[in-house]
């Protein structure tokens, strides 16, 4: 799933950043991208520079473990204060990426999920 989402995203113009764990398995899977340190790593810019720099305009933040639990609390603030999208689970990061893919296509239709409900049911 994650490499589906990344390709898609690069298909639809982003570049992919992404931390060192995360980045080897794209670039496996034949999906280039850029790293991005972790906060509670030494290097710098980390996430949250980039995030306060405005180099980062969509952030998929999954963590997973103790350290990455860490890091979480500073980009999801750090996203917040400066106004960037911080999608928490894959599946809102799918629906994201169906969501700009449509904008992109010019499909601009909204409607309610009770109407798309009703419409379910003809």
């Amino acid at each position: 799933m994650v490499v589906n989402l990344a390709r898609d995203l690069a298909h639809l113009g982003f570049q992919i950043t992404a931390t060192s764990g995360t980045r080897d398995f794209l670039e496996h899977h034949g999906i280039a991208a850029g790293l991005a340190w972790k906060v509670h790593e030494s290097e710098r810019p980390n996430i949250v520079d980039r995030l306060i720099n405005g180099e980062v305009q969509l952030v998929i933040n999954t963590p997973l473990g103790r350290k990455s639990f860490y890091d979480d609390a500073y980009i999801r603030r750090a996203a917040l204060q400066y106004g960037i999208p911080c999608l928490t689970t894959l599946t809102a990061a799918t629906a994201a990426v169906h969501g700009i893919r449509s904008l992109r296509e010019g499909l601009r239709t909204i409607t309610s999920l009770q109407e798309q409900h009703l419409q379910g049911q003809s």
